[in-house]
């Protein structure tokens, strides 16, 4: 780089970090200012109001002064946290104000350009000229798609095309120049090595100035319905998607905020290693939720759902066991096309038969039977659809329980319950009869009243009038007390057994086929004993994890939907761990909303997984395949060349994935005779690469029960600073974690031991991907260890991509 061109840019930074610091020290007193404000008035706001009620006029006047005095509170606030927010991203510019700049000359104009591109916008003084530019701006899209040569953008009104005529890129760090080049089609290799290089950390990195041309197409994407991203492992999907939350966030700030944003996570501890990189580019952090927690949300108190990771520890831990085979047919069958097309059919016969419900008890009695229910439902038109006609018979319902309320008054329980009341509820009787008669004592007339409604003294005529009149409204009362749960619950419809509706689909084989008009050659093997299990798990008040999305689907189809209108983006990782049912279920959920989804079929690790991969994915036809855009990530940044090269031949279709070029040391197999000997090897091993200076490093264990196995064994060797990782863990940390497999989804670590690579452990064929996922967690270095024969996955190995120690 010419050194005329090196100073000339120095120059230009310290004006631009001259400008940062005069604005911040701008804006800090008049922040402070304006939350002092805020604070007073927050302080006085009741004092600066009077609060008349006496007339409807005082009454109006009193509602416009609370109304003033909130509306100049609230301008006070939105002006502070706009401020703030300007202060802030200023202070991010003061480390690194930008990381590349394009010289672009506009077709027409004869002005050159200079365009600096940044994590914010900064402008100069005159408001007018941009000093850096927002990476999502359209101008900015130039730098992640384009070459220097003919360059185009678009605006609002139209595409601007133009000559490119230099692609710059910068390393600033701490306010100083480190290095520059000029840079290709891509984003330079230099920048990208030295992002790459460093260690992993307990939250991912927002690294926008390395963003790939691919990666861009993701990030800009705005006219898909659904967007679909099948990317090798370490390709960048996730960091994708969560720059392409803030690119949709600053394009549509006027109408769409970040809590209409929803992120399905495969666990809450990847909720943790995520949750700074929509911060870090000036923006509030999206909703960030589990399926689980939905499912759970929507089923209890009723029913508990199973969760995900029980589910998979069956699956590989439970292998011949009794019933084991049943299950697995079971988990297949009720994640599939077929399912869902036969419960929407067997919705179709509740229409005409079958409904079940719960009767309504009031102390031990039937006020409504659950057959008279089944009775009134089923006179309703037929033509009315299933959640309607659920509808009517609430209303019906609610009905008859307010005259079933009416023929209480007069019961004997009543009465009962007339002599246990309290003061409080005599009193608030007493206040009603007399609220046209100005204030009154109530403590000098309850002993009256008390006896008079009890019946235990006479008294005179006028007596004998106001009692009645008291025990009637205390009667009413009381039985109002004893239906209103009642109430509650048919508006909740709890009357409709859904629990029952769902079990009756497993009485048989052929009951089965009746309701659902399936053939018998689309019932899976060991019908009888997948019906068995499924009811047991009911009659529990639990659901296998396989049933709770099919069960609140069923339910949907008789109740109604319940929808979120709020949420206009649905962002689902690990998208190829949801079933076809369940994208049907959240596409119902969230009718107004978009939905990106980002997974690698080749770490499809649950039984009812989803093929991404090309456009025969039943994916496409969620939304149309008009409406559908699927995008093929198939290099992989997160590890060094060596190990994706050796991690690529561990799937069948795994030689398409695209090392970068990062070199670092091959996988290590280590083989010892004895499992002692193996723990012995990798605690050593574990002391060397922490002593390497490595952060985070992670000893990969097939399930649960293996890793607290590891935990326990390592820790009796002396291995310092361990970590057990399960399914509750909340955060990640750096240090030594001891993790299943599948709970490292989507998260890296600078080095991976795997704890048992054996053919005992990963001997099955469908282990393959859950071995893969363990595999390419590592960016740095990756040991697998043996005590016995190699997993069958490792003899296709190319015996030159790897090291044997002995």
């Amino acid at each position: 780089m010419d050194a005329n061109e090196w100073k000339r840019e120095e120059k230009r930074l310290a004006g631009i970090l001259s400008t940062l610091q005069v604005r911040i020290a701008e804006l800090e007193p008049e922040a402070e200012g304006l939350r002092d404000q805020a604070a007073d008035i927050q302080k006085r706001f009741w004092d600066e109001v009077t609060v008349n009620t006496s007339s409807d006029e005082d009454l109006e006047e009193t509602f416009y002064t609370v109304r003033q005095q909130a509306a100049v509170l609230n301008e006070r606030e939105r002006r502070h946290r706009q401020l703030m927010q300007q202060w802030q991203g200023m202070n991010r510019l003061l480390q690194s104000p930008y990381f590349g700049r394009i010289d672009f000359r506009e077709d027409g104009l004869n002005m050159l350009e200079e365009i600096y591109i940044g994590v914010s916008s900064l402008m100069d003084d005159d408001g007018l000229t941009f000093l850096i530019y927002d990476w999502r701006s359209p101008i900015a899209g130039m730098y992640y798609d384009y070459s220097p040569g003919t360059a185009a953008y678009d605006t609002p009104i139209g595409p601007v095309s133009g000559e490119m005529e230099l692609k710059r890129q910068f390393r600033i760090q701490g306010g100083q120049l480190r290095g520059m080049f000029d840079a290709g089609v891509t984003i330079g290799d230099e920048l990208l090595q030295e992002a790459l290089s460093e260690s992993a950390d307990s939250q991912m990195k927002s690294i926008v100035a390395t963003i790939q041309r691919e990666q861009n197409a993701i990030i800009r994407d705005d006219a898909s319905r659904m967007l679909i991203v099948q990317g090798a492992a370490g390709s960048g999907k996730t960091s994708a998607a969560l720059q392409r939350a803030a690119y949709l966030l600053y394009k549509h700030r006027e109408r769409l905020k970040a809590d209409q944003i929803l992120l399905f996570s495969p666990n809450p501890m990847f909720n943790s290693y995520v949750s700074t990189v929509l911060p870090e580019l000036g923006e509030e952090n999206l909703q960030q939720t589990t399926f689980q927690e939905y499912l759970d949300y929507s089923l209890e108190p009723e029913l508990r759902a199973e969760d995900p990771f029980d589910q998979i520890e069956y699956v590989l831990s439970q292998t011949g066991e009794a019933g084991y085979e049943a299950r697995m047919n079971g988990i297949r069958y009720k994640a599939s096309p077929k399912y869902l097309e036969a419960l929407q059919r067997y919705a179709e016969w509740l229409g005409k038969q079958g409904m079940r419900f719960r009767s309504i008890r009031l102390r031990e009695r039937e006020l409504i039977s659950a057959g008279r229910m089944e009775e009134q439902f089923y006179r309703i038109d037929p033509s009315v659809t299933l959640p309607n006609r659920i509808d009517l018979l609430r209303e019906w319902l609610l009905g008859e329980l307010a005259r079933h309320a009416r023929r209480e008054l007069l019961e004997e329980w009543v009465q009962e319950e007339l002599n246990y009341l309290d003061k409080e509820q005599y009193a608030e009787a007493f206040e009603e009869l007399h609220k046209d008669r100005g204030v009154f004592d109530f403590g000098e007339k309850y002993e009256q009243v008390a006896e008079l409604v009890t019946g235990k003294r006479r008294g005179d005529e006028a007596d004998f009038e106001f009692a009645d009149r008291e025990e009637e409204l205390l009667r009413k009362r009381v039985v109002k007390d004893a239906y209103r749960p009642l109430r509650r619950s048919v508006r909740k419809l709890a009357f409709v057994d859904m629990p029952a509706v769902y079990a009756q689909l497993f009485d048989s084989g052929e009951t089965y086929r009746d309701m659902t008009g399936s053939g018998a050659e689309e019932l899976p093997g060991r019908w009888a004993e997948i019906g068995g299990q499924t009811k047991r798990k009911l009659a529990a008040k639990e659901l296998y994890y396989e049933d709770a999305t099919p069960f609140l689907y069923l339910k949907e189809l008789v109740e109604g939907v319940r929808t979120n209108a709020e949420v206009r983006h649905v962002f689902i990782d690990e998208g190829q761990d949801y079933s076809m049912f369940q994208y049907e279920y959240v596409k119902k959920l969230f009718p107004r909303a978009r939905m990106t989804v980002l997974g690698d079929f080749g770490q499809a690790i649950f039984t009812q997984s989803t093929d991404l991969r090309d456009e025969q994915s039943p994916l496409l036809q969620l939304y149309g395949k008009e409406e559908t855009r699927l995008i093929r990530l198939l290099r992989s940044y997160r590890s060094t060349r060596e190990i994706v090269a050796f991690t690529r031949t561990l799937l069948p279709d795994g030689g398409e994935i695209e090392p970068f070029e990062r070199s670092g040391k091959q996988p290590l197999l280590v083989e010892t005779d004895t499992g002692e000997e193996r723990l012995a090897r990798m605690a050593a091993d574990l002391e060397a690469l922490r002593g390497e200076g490595f952060d985070t490093i992670a000893v990969i264990a097939k399930t649960a029960s293996e890793s607290l196995e590891a935990y326990e064994a390592l820790q009796v060797r002396g291995c310092r600073g361990l970590k057990l990782i399960t399914k509750k863990t909340p955060a990640f940390e750096k240090g030594i974690m001891v993790i299943p497999a599948y709970l490292a989804k989507g998260v890296e670590f600078d080095a991976v031991l795997v704890y048992d690579a054996s053919e005992r452990v990963y001997g099955r064929e469908s282990e393959r991907k859950l071995f893969y996922t363990a595999c390419t967690r590592a960016m740095h270095r990756l040991h697998l260890y043996a005590d016995g024969e190699w997993t069958p996955f490792l003899r296709g190995a190319d015996f030159t991509l790897y090291e044997i120690a002995r």
